[in-house]
């Protein structure tokens, strides 16, 4: 799964590096956001992930995580794509430390019910590739590898994932 979830990475940090800060505050196919507030999300998604692993709380709110992704779509192209890599890489680092026995421990992440922390790395791929189609700049359903599409996935992912193929 870590190869996986490095190539959507390597793939989404390519393309949002190719974005301008005019291209960053343009619409993108989610209703009320941006293409900061997507990168934002991905971000601070990566942050929260990284938290659960660590036995820490996703956000310390969901007034702060609204907050904090409406005050950092603001920033520069450059500054959002040097977080967003940051952030994955934060959690990259504290998924490959985690010992063996602590994959199965249940953790929570607001809206959703509890789910083994072996999960986390396969929510990480689905947002990657979903908030890819998302941003709105020419990344789509097609372009998606065979592994991700072939991924049997829980809900309410699969469902989010056949929203983004009708988008194609």
């Amino acid at each position: 799964m870590f190869s996986d979830i490095d190539d959507a990475t390597d793939r989404l940090l390519a393309a949002a590096a190719r974005l301008t800060d005019d291209d960053v505050r343009q619409p993108s196919r989610l209703p009320g956001w941006t293409r900061g507030h997507v990168l934002t999300h991905l971000a601070r998604g990566a942050n929260a992930l990284r938290n659960v692993l660590l036995d820490q709380p996703a956000y310390a709110s969901q007034e702060s995580r609204d907050a904090g992704i409406t005050a950092g779509a603001t920033r520069s192209a450059a500054d959002l794509v040097a977080d967003l890599a940051s952030a994955a890489a934060a959690l990259r680092a504290t998924a490959i430390a985690l010992p063996a026995d602590q994959w199965q421990a249940e953790v929570t992440v607001p809206g959703l019910p509890p789910f083994p922390k072996s999960q986390v790395l396969l929510r990480r791929l689905v947002e990657l590739e979903l908030h890819h189609v998302d941003l709105g700049i020419g990344y789509t359903g097609a372009d998606w590898p065979k592994t991700f599409t072939e991924l049997d996935l829980p809900e309410p992912m699969h469902t989010q994932r056949a929203e983004r193929l009708a988008y194609s």
